[in-house]
């Protein structure tokens, strides 16, 4: 084609996009306009995948979730649909090639969480709500492909690590602010915490769990002397110091106690405890609580402070199941997935499915004043009891594999690797996730776009350093050069 046509076919092009946009705005329509924007995406799904899945880490924190009321389902734009679109063309690129590394297909990670999806795939086909179900399966595969199987091709390239850790905090920042602008509102005051985030995080607990993720892998962007650029440093300090007021004013205990976990298992990295000494340790503890469970039990029921905007009392508040609200109707959704278990042990309810059949399980003694008789309030707030009851024993015991595994090869990672940043990237990038394995004892939010994205981007990155980044150097420019081609 020569210049003279080419030059043709885009001042034509042109003249019939403004046309077109004329009529429509004569019409009052104005979708015209996002067709430059669609036609972008287009060619970036074609030609660089791993750049929309940048983009969608960036656009996750601001991403705001719409809900049918009629038919309780929900999806969270414009994130999900983009994440769709990498689940269709992933599939389909590996149909026409035929290939994807037998090195990650082979690692106990990937083995583990394959078994777990095909367990939540088994369990659809014998759920009480089997278009739930699926839903759920579906929405867990556009998660878990484009920031797990799509992800760790993009992290073979060392330097798409930190871009993803930069394009997630950088809108986060944004909400963080907002959330701050509008707690400022109400002096700050705690019951106000629940709602400040919102549209952007549906509540503070949510909210709190992202944030507590991302501080330990900023802190270590901070406090590391190995960051040539001194500029870089200072910006981590001021990250790390907003995401400090962000967690503290989230007013979530759950976020608090993970990050405290975390800081727990660093010191155990830190000063080489052997893993035999901590399970000695837990024995005895074991031992002790089960001893003295009732004075334990006493002692508890007698604290009666519940969550306050005064911290020290908020801390205290934690182990109130007297008479905090929260802490109770916790306690209540843990024993009605318990008594759905205990119903349906091996193949549970069906993924997705607690939500619309734990009311009848609740007992009156255990309901609470912000329980409802319709079960309408949301899932069993653990990641580990949701799916005991949801898809079974081995719901439950497949999802502890995925945690066993991450953990061991972030320890191996930073155990092996001579590279000083991949050690540090490690170590952070693991205990950002520790925070989540703690916090969903008491939460789960695996099922939305702002918790997925993190926990298994994190989960990809560890990965993909194990396989790609913690060898010999010969080995990390191979894996550079698959990145750049990703």
């Amino acid at each position: 084609m020569t210049e003279r046509r080419k030059l043709l076919w885009v001042y034509g092009a042109s003249l019939a996009f403004i046309a077109m946009n004329v009529y429509l705005f004569h019409e009052n329509m104005y979708w015209g306009l996002a067709i430059p924007f669609i036609l972008v995406l287009l060619i970036l799904y074609i030609f660089s995948l791993d750049n929309v899945i940048l983009l969608i880490t960036f656009l996750t924190p601001l991403a705001i979730n719409l809900k049918n009321a009629d038919f309780g389902i929900g999806i969270s734009l414009p994130s999900e649909p983009l994440m769709f679109g990498v689940l269709l063309l992933f599939i389909l690129k590996l149909l026409q090639e035929r290939f994807y590394d037998p090195k990650i297909m082979r690692h106990p990670v990937t083995i583990a969480i394959i078994i777990n999806l095909v367990w939540i795939l088994i369990t659809c086909f014998t759920s009480k709500l089997p278009i739930v179900s699926i839903k759920f399966m579906v929405a867990r595969l556009w998660f878990v492909i484009p920031f797990y199987f799509a992800g760790i091709l993009l992290f073979t390239n060392l330097k798409n690590i930190k871009k993803f850790q930069w394009l997630y905090i950088i809108p986060l920042i944004i909400v963080i602010f907002y959330a701050l602008y509008n707690h400022s509102h109400y002096a700050f005051d705690k019951p106000y915490s629940n709602r400040v985030m919102k549209p952007f995080y549906n509540d503070h607990t949510a909210y709190g769990a992202i944030i507590a993720m991302f501080l330990p892998v900023f802190t270590g962007f901070a406090f590391s002397w190995k960051t040539k650029k001194k500029s870089l440093r200072l910006i981590s300090f001021i990250v790390l110091g907003i995401l400090l007021i962000g967690i503290i004013f989230s007013y979530s205990r759950a976020a608090w106690v993970s990050v405290a976990a975390a800081l727990g298992v660093y010191l155990m990295i830190r000063f080489r405890i052997r893993y035999y000494w901590l399970l000695f340790a837990l024995v005895i503890a074991t031992g002790i609580f089960f001893t003295f469970q009732y004075q334990f039990l006493d002692k508890l029921e007698k604290n009666k402070q519940d969550s306050s905007t005064d911290f020290a009392e908020h801390v205290q508040s934690i182990s109130n199941i007297s008479s905090d609200a929260s802490n109770l109707e916790r306690l209540n959704r843990w024993s009605a997935a318990l008594r759905l278990f205990r119903e349906r042990p091996f193949f549970g309810w069906g993924p997705g499915t607690y939500q619309f059949v734990y009311a009848p399980y609740q007992r009156a003694q255990d309901k609470t004043i912000i329980s409802t008789d319709y079960g309408d309030m949301g899932n069993a707030h653990s990641e580990y009891i949701g799916p005991l009851s949801e898809s079974g024993v081995f719901g439950m015991l497949t999802f502890l594999g995925i945690v066993v595994t991450v953990i061991m090869t972030g320890i191996r990672v930073y155990n092996r690797t001579k590279n000083k940043e991949v050690k540090l990237l490690s170590l952070t990038i693991m205990l950002g996730l520790v925070t989540y394995y703690v916090h969903g004892i008491m939460n789960n939010f695996l099922d939305t776009d702002k918790a997925s994205v993190p926990f298994w981007g994190f989960t990809a990155i560890l990965v993909a350093m194990d396989l790609y980044h913690s060898g010999n150097k010969e080995e990390e420019q191979i894996a550079e050069g698959m990145g750049h081609g990703a």
